[in-house]
Formats: structure tokens, sequence, C-alpha cells
């Protein structure tokens, strides 16, 4: 089947991306893995490539687009080049739809020209070490100063990822006591400048996967943050996060599918090199018959992952549909990564290889921007369930 969802120009863009990703990333992604981290100055070419600015407006040095596709093109030829572009993904799906949605005028003239060229990488602080996915039990709070000009900022939050190298980070943050009708109130959203005093980084965190990308505890010890990085209005900040959750959610699902889809591909070359017992691993009817089961599952993906990209573009993707997408799509990709690293043998286990790679990044997929469980609450809830 022909696919629909992209046009000339996500393909010329597919095209210049795959070659700076072939000429700038796959040289040095052994270093970057080493490091546990992309280096800094790699962003700031990210930002010359224009990936930042694709769905900014022009009058800030953006492409003026809204589209979520360049992402998702974006996704398939990092998983297809078997990488990891750092804490970039969080910058743009986490960082900007809260920028668009929220900000004044006046900040969106202060963040989004640096936010385009890189100068300023965002990241988004949700989580703390004893909430996980409770957001309304958050305990870090932010109170108003008595002459009103910043909030005084306490707390500390942990796995948030980019949150080395962020200049600047939404923190949610309790300016109010939670209501006995209704604990989400009382949540806010502030753009935090990392270099503001009493802000620190804890712990880069070690992680199974994703090992490119820096993951941070962060702390908070009376940073004074000005009232003009208030973003949105205080106390309604849940609703704000939960208004996001549908394409962080459409983004892991697409990241999954085009993992899995990636997985086929570096199988299917493998086992046409690899001879055991004389033969081609290829020619073993156990081989085709795992493949062609993990490539009718990928397919599948795909057009679950299609759907909800056209649904998310035009403004329709419901909060049900999209933990669909990303309960469906991240289950086929654990299921097809771990046949695809079988078929390797004792070689799929050595991180020389990209499927083991890719069968260590995947596993969060099924945890964050919501654990399957809880995609499995949202949907049999609409089911009236």
């Amino acid at each position: 089947m022909r696919r629909t969802v992209f046009n000339e120009d996500h393909e010329a863009f597919r095209d210049t991306l795959r070659s700076f990703i072939e000429a700038e990333v796959v040289p040095v992604y052994d270093e970057w893995f080493a490091a546990g981290q992309a280096p800094r100055d790699f962003y700031y070419k990210l930002g010359e490539l224009g990936v930042f600015g694709i769905n900014v407006p022009e009058e800030f040095g953006g492409a003026g687009l809204d589209s979520h596709k360049f992402e998702a093109v974006l996704y398939e030829e990092t998983s297809r080049a078997g990488v990891n572009l750092g804490g970039s993904g969080v910058h743009v799906l986490l960082g900007l739809p809260y920028i668009k949605m929220l900000a004044t005028d006046e900040q969106k003239k202060r963040y989004l020209e640096k936010f385009v060229t890189g100068e300023e990488m965002w990241a988004l602080a949700m989580t703390e070490p004893g909430t996980g996915s409770d957001v309304a039990g958050m305990k870090t709070t932010a109170k108003l100063s008595e002459d009103g000009s910043h909030y005084v900022l306490n707390g500390a939050k942990t796995f948030i990822t980019g949150g080395v190298h962020a200049d600047r980070v939404i923190v949610c943050a309790r300016t109010a006591a939670p209501r006995e009708d209704d604990r989400r109130f009382g949540i806010s959203l502030f753009a935090v400048d990392t270099k503001l005093a009493g802000y620190s980084v804890g712990r880069k965190l070690d992680k199974l996967g994703l090992r490119t990308s820096d993951t941070a505890e962060l702390a908070f010890v009376d940073v004074r943050v000005p009232v003009e990085d208030l973003l949105g209005e205080e106390n309604k900040g849940f609703g704000y996060l939960g208004h996001n959750l549908a394409s962080e959610r459409w983004g892991i699902a697409f990241g999954a599918y085009a993992q899995a889809k990636a997985a086929i591909r570096f199988t299917k070359q493998y086992v046409q090199d690899r001879t055991v017992f004389g033969k081609p691993v290829a020619t073993f009817q156990n081989t085709k018959f795992e493949l062609a089961a993990c490539q009718a599952e990928v397919d599948a993906a795909e057009a679950v992952v299609d759907r909800a990209t056209e649904a998310l573009d035009a403004g329709e993707l419901t909060a049900a549909e999209a933990a669909s997408a990303k309960l469906f799509c991240t289950e086929v990709a654990h299921r097809v990564i771990d046949k695809c690293l079988q078929l390797h043998g004792g070689y799929g286990f050595m991180n020389e290889y990209p499927i083991a790679r890719l069968y260590a990044d995947n596993r969060v997929n099924r945890i964050y921007g919501g654990t399957s469980e809880v995609m499995k609450m949202i949907i049999a809830k609409n089911m009236g369930l």
C-alpha cells in the first residue's frame, strides 16, 4: 500500500536529514554513547538545519508551518540510522507546544528566537521522586513574593530528559493547595532560566537505554523566578499539561513504530549476511516466518500512526485515540524488536549492533508519557467502562 501521509516537501526534508545524520551523527555516535549525552554544540547544528523552527512562526525565525509530519520524518530517519539526537526531541515535542499555547507576545519574542537557533534548549520538569504518574501529587512549590515581582521556587524533579543541557525548563509547581473537591487545582507552569541562583542539576541518571539523551535530577532552593516567566494563568497548569498529552503520546507511538521498522531493516540485512551451517540465516523457514510476522505487525502500526498523524495535524486527535495509538505501537515495537534481536543470536546482545541499542531504547516507550496500564485506563473510560 502506498502511504499518503507525506508529500514532496517531507521527502525533500527526509533526504536532507538523512545526509546530515550520515555526515554529522553516525561517525561520532559511539563517542556520544560512551559519554551518555550529545555534545551541547550539536544543538546549534540542528538549529542551523532548521529542525527547531519548522513549527515556529516566521516572525520569530521559524518556517511558520503547523504540522507534525516533519517530526514524523525525523523519528523515521533517526531510527533508520540507529541513532538518537540527544535532548532535541523534548525541546520540540514537549517545549514548543507550551510556548505556542501559553506564552504572551512578549514572552514569545523573548523565547522563540533563541529556541529556533538552539541558543536556548528547553525541557519539561513534571515528574517528582515520590509521585511518578500522579502529577496532582507534586510537592514542588512556587510562592509569590510580597512585592509581587517574583515567585520563590522550592522542590525537586527527576527523570528530566534534556535536563543537563537545558537553558530553560518548564517547571510544574504548586502555587496553591489542592481543593477538597479538586486535587488538580493549584498547579502552575514556569519557564525557568537554569542560570538562576538556587537552581541546580543533580545526577545525570544512568539509564538502560536512550544513552545519548541527558536525563537528570533537578533541585530548586529559593529560586527567584520573575513573574514575567509564568506560563499561562496561575493554578490552571494541570489542564495545560493534559492539553498537550495527546501530541506527546503521538510522538512516542510514532517513535516506537519507527524503531520497529528499523529493527526489521537491520535484521533483514544481518540474516542475509550471516551464515550458519553453511547457509545464510535468511534461508531458514523460521527466519522467514518470524520476519514476515514482524512485517505484518509493523504494517498495522504504520496505519495506526499515519491515521493519528493526520488527526493530530487536523486538531482532532482525542486523548483516547492517542492512548490507543501509544498502547498499540509500543507493544508492537516491543514484540518486533525482541524477535529481531533473537534472530541476531549472541551478536544481538552486543551494543556495537544497532539492534541491541534499539532493544534498550525501546523499553521506556511503555513507561514514559503514561504507562501502558494508564493508557488502558484512558481507553476503558472512553469505552464507558
